[in-house]
């Protein structure tokens, strides 16, 4: 078992994989581990839809960019008009041709919904980088409208997308970013 210390090393965001699905067994380790994750009341809200389908996928992003590009036209000051150039190739995968895309779900009808979500997707890359695996959290890919493709993937009617990780073999894997040192505000002993 690798340490904490080169655990928070190791973690990347990675976005160039290889094609292999992933395996199942491997899989399930992930998302037991990351159902460790403290959640508020111990609600444990999360739940999974897994896609290991290249084509589902493709069909994913491309319903995430159109709503994000009519989300960008009806507000030119969105926070999503940075990406406009690049939403608009058709080129662009906002998934990055992961081989296997993992969907947090759940109920947003409680205060600490975004914590226990981020929590968890925490724990998810952590496990996921302890077994060589690359993640990378896509804030572009939640933007799933249509209801013929949420009933397709499972989603139930009162859930929404918390967040969409990608998962795979790192084909390659980035340098580590600089990190710039805390920023203690105050200290009161």
């Amino acid at each position: 078992m690798i340490s904490y210390k080169t655990l928070l090393d190791n973690r990347r965001s990675i976005r160039d994989f290889k094609p292999d699905k992933v395996d199942q067994t491997l899989l399930e380790e992930i998302l037991n581990e990351t159902c460790m994750a403290p959640s508020a009341s111990n609600a444990q809200p999360w739940r999974f839809i897994i896609i290991q389908d290249r084509a589902l996928i493709e069909r994913l992003s491309a319903e995430s960019k159109k709503n994000l590009l009519d989300t960008i036209k009806k507000d030119q000051n969105s926070q999503f008009k940075r990406y406009e150039r690049i939403l608009s190739s058709p080129n662009t995968n906002v998934f990055y041709n992961a081989p296997c895309l993992v969907l947090f779900c759940g109920k947003n009808d409680y205060s600490f919904f975004a914590s226990d979500f981020a929590l968890a997707v925490a724990y998810f890359m952590f496990a996921a980088t302890a077994r060589n695996l690359g993640t990378c959290w896509i804030g572009l890919g939640d933007k799933i409208k249509d209801p013929k493709l949420k009933n397709e993937i499972g989603l139930p009617e009162n859930y929404e997308i918390a967040a969409a990780v990608i998962l795979g073999s790192p084909a390659k894997i980035p340098d580590t970013v600089p990190r710039k040192p805390p920023v203690i505000l105050k200290t009161i002993a």
